[in-house]
């Protein structure tokens, strides 16, 4: 089935170059329009009965009881080691082949990422190994679904029970994909979820943590924001809070995104089916892994795997003669441990084989619901050509 464009009003989408394929593009109606447009003629913008309407259409859509909604992922994951305890001198296990700003909450929060090496296939942490990593200054265990791919959260579980530690789940990258029937959320003692671009559920900034846990709830909103109507509690008043709430303006787009998220999903699925399509008729190329465990996968981007004779100089070649092309490409993640900020930690090349190996050969491909069957053809074509420039052929894995 071809994909046929919907931009607003049949018109171009916004583009300053009409010839232009970029990596993202949310996918803006009218109705999230007419959302933002009614909150603008309202007395009330900022942090208010739109953002609680947000948290609790998202809770539901989850099946949880609580939702808190903040300003991005990073402040997300901060107020939740905050609410656990965790502080200087502390450790939580973190995958290296991450978003490195949710990640970042770690260090931002006076405690030490300890990163455990990843899947082949997946990326996802890999559970033997973290568990390996566990000390006894371990406090936490920070798991993602990479891409949209969900990690094995049933050993991830009992892993996070057989040492009593909580067990957050990063879901920044994969809103409705689903691992043994449950959609992602709903394995961790608590949850966070990005709605910044690129993700299917866009509203320019913003995030959302979920748990079942009442004092975990509370424990999030006092460190989050103030209400107006608390200004003269003194429980309330002992802590001081980031004032990093979710305004009403963000919550109406999230809104109404949330309600089209269904939708938005299957498009994504049918440019994920021309994909793979396209990809068949270049060697080597296999569509994206999909685990035994994993019912549903809606992925963040459209990651390709090159093979062992690509080196990370020619895949990033790649990405250059995509972008003289006029489409957006990119290294889909750059190992946190080879970062400044994990470098002066003391991590080098080599502590993640896996990780490392993976990363250098991952090229995110351009990834909406505006991209036609015409425009994935040319994205391929063009990075086969791409792929004969650097003299190292097509296999993957």
């Amino acid at each position: 089935m071809e994909l046929a464009e919907r931009p607003l009003d049949g018109a171009d989408s916004g583009e300053a170059n009409a010839s232009f394929i970029p990596l993202s593009d949310p996918d803006i109606t009218f109705a999230e329009l007419s959302a933002v447009e009614t909150l603008l003629c309202s007395p009330q913008i900022s942090n208010g009965r739109i953002t609680e309407a947000f948290e609790h259409a998202f809770a539901a859509y989850l099946g949880r009881k609580y939702a808190v909604a903040v300003s991005s992922g990073t402040i997300a994951l901060l107020l939740a080691l905050k609410t656990l305890g965790i502080g200087p001198g502390q450790e939580v296990i973190a995958s290296p082949y991450s978003f490195r700003e949710t990640v970042h909450a770690i260090g931002l929060a006076g405690a030490r990422a300890v990163f455990a090496d990843i899947d082949y296939w997946s990326g996802t942490l890999v559970p033997a190994k973290a568990e390996e990593r566990i000390t006894v200054n371990t406090r936490a265990i920070v798991a993602g679904n990479a891409n949209g791919h969900p990690a094995p959260w049933s050993e991830l579980r009992a892993i996070a029970q057989r040492h009593q530690l909580p067990l957050l789940e990063d879901s920044t990258e994969a809103i409705g994909s689903s691992y043994k029937g449950e959609l992602v959320g709903r394995f961790g003692d608590l949850a966070v979820f990005d709605f910044a671009q690129p993700l299917a559920l866009s509203c320019g900034e913003g995030a959302m943590v979920v748990t079942d846990d009442i004092d975990i709830a509370v424990g999030l909103r006092r460190h989050c924001a103030h209400r107006l109507d608390e200004r003269s509690s003194v429980v309330v008043g002992a802590t001081a809070p980031y004032q990093c709430g979710m305004s009403d303006l963000t919550a109406a787009l999230g809104l109404a995104q949330l309600k089209r998220l269904d939708e938005i999903l299957e498009r994504r699925r049918l440019v994920e089916q021309l994909y793979n399509a396209h990809m068949q008729s270049f060697e080597g190329i296999k569509p994206p892994y999909v685990g035994p465990d994993v019912t549903g996968v809606n992925w963040l981007l459209y990651l390709v795997h090159l093979g062992t004779r690509f080196t990370r100089s020619g895949r990033d070649a790649i990405v250059d003669d995509l972008r003289a092309a006029q489409v957006e490409a990119a290294a889909y993640c750059h190992p946190l441990h080879l970062q400044r900020h994990y470098f002066d930690l003391g991590y080098r090349r080599g502590d993640f084989l896996v990780a490392e190996k993976i990363a250098d050969r991952a090229l995110a491909l351009p990834f909406h619901t505006h991209l036609t069957n015409n425009k994935i053809e040319f994205v391929v074509e063009t990075m086969k050509d791409a792929s004969i420039n650097v003299g190292a052929g097509a296999a993957i894995y």
